[in-house]
């Protein structure tokens, strides 16, 4: 039998998103030192993922997205008898529901450390009664929470002013991307190509870059990668806007790097947002980015330098800064070259993988009483 620290990573869903791109990207950098079991609802890249790090993956039953209580219910029976047949050292929950549901089953189970990643705060992205319930959630799991960890500082400011976690036991780990595994642009196309990729449901907001395509007066083709439950509505804008010869609907994609690799700029346009994984994938390709400002994405896309950056909801302003860049070859590549010396010096796994290394053995060794040990790991250019 194996003596590593044993670990349980839970998210709810292992589609095709940000989340499930973090975890997968973390699960190499941690089989050496953990038995890492993961365990989400459904399959998909998550899953592949943990198949290809040999990581068993468990496929949860009762996980859901949608708020149910008998649903859920059954949902943290499920997670209690997994955490109680695993017996893990530490539960690393991310996403919003696996995040509760997670570290509530964790507790009730007694495992020892418990963890959750906020790839974005549910509170903060909704407004009214169902803002005012996710906040009141999370200040009730606070007590039960080892350690929070906030992929931008700006989400940390908002959970500790707000409550919803404390300052001491939080901390920001980076979301990270493979540079290496992305080709920078090498030559300038005579329509420029435009990409964006995400989830079509809130808080990623679509509506407003197809009325900003639509009216935006330079050249170009687009293409929207991605799947959920308002692409039909998106569809049907598109149709209604007479753009259908210019933006392409590419549904999910397992070739990113590929898809980048076509394109000129990326844009995502959001009201709510953490740390865009996509962003840094399209920074590590070359590519200057378009984005709202929101959440963390100001600290990943510098405005002017590496990209530029607009209001949420605003489909005037995401228009002229689509044109401007749509008709400034020289800017394109020079905004994307810098993207992607900044995504390779601030963004790249090795720091990533350690931070989240480093942060279980320190928890191990605090519940233990004694002093963490670090490893032996180089920091990477610019950290």
């Amino acid at each position: 039998m194996s003596h590593k620290p044993r670990l349980l990573i839970l998210i709810t869903l292992a589609e095709a998103g940000g989340a499930q791109t973090s975890v997968a990207t973390l699960l190499p950098g941690l089989t050496a030192e953990f038995d890492v079991t993961v365990a989400a609802h459904g399959s998909g890249p998550l899953r592949d993922a943990a198949d290809a790090a040999g990581v068993p993956f468990v496929q949860l039953e009762h996980m859901r997205r949608a708020i149910s209580p008998w649903q859920d219910t059954l949902a943290l029976v499920e997670l209690v008898r997994l955490c109680r047949r695993v017996r893990p050292d530490i539960v690393h929950a991310h996403s919003s529901k696996a995040g509760a549901l997670g570290r509530l089953a964790a507790a009730l189970a007694r495992v020892p450390v418990r963890i959750f990643t906020v790839h974005g705060w549910s509170f903060a992205a909704y407004g009214g009664l169902p803002g005012r319930l996710y906040l009141w959630v999370e200040r009730r799991l606070r007590r039960l929470t080892t350690a929070v960890v906030c992929v931008a500082e700006a989400s940390r400011d908002v959970g500790v002013d707000a409550g919803a976690c404390r300052a001491e036991c939080t901390l920001v780990i980076h979301n990270a991307v493979d540079v290496a595994a992305f080709a920078g642009p090498d030559q300038l196309r005579g329509i420029p190509q435009v990409v964006s990729i995400g989830r079509f449901a809130f808080p990623k907001d679509f509506a407003t870059l197809v009325e900003a395509l639509a009216a935006t007066r330079a050249d170009y083709r687009a293409a929207f990668v991605g799947e959920g439950p308002l692409l039909p509505e998106i569809a049907a804008t598109i149709r209604q806007r007479r753009l259908t010869e210019r933006i392409d609907l590419l549904g999910n994609r397992g070739d990113v790097p590929a898809v980048l690799a076509s394109a000129d700029v990326f844009v995502l346009s959001s009201r709510s947002e953490g740390f865009p994984v996509s962003i840094l994938e399209a920074m590590a390709a070359g590519l200057p980015v378009v984005a709202t400002d929101v959440g963390g994405v100001a600290e990943s896309v510098v405005d002017g330098e590496t990209g530029l950056l607009v209001p949420p909801g605003d489909p005037a302003g995401l228009a002229a800064a689509l044109d401007r860049l749509l008709t400034d070859g020289a800017l394109r590549l020079r905004l994307g070259a810098a993207g992607r010396e900044r995504a390779r010096r601030h963004f790249d796994l090795a720091g990533f993988r350690r931070a989240h290394v480093e942060l279980y053995l320190r928890e191990l060794e605090r519940r233990a009483g004694r002093p963490a040990r670090r490893l032996s790991v180089a920091a990477e250019p610019g950290e």
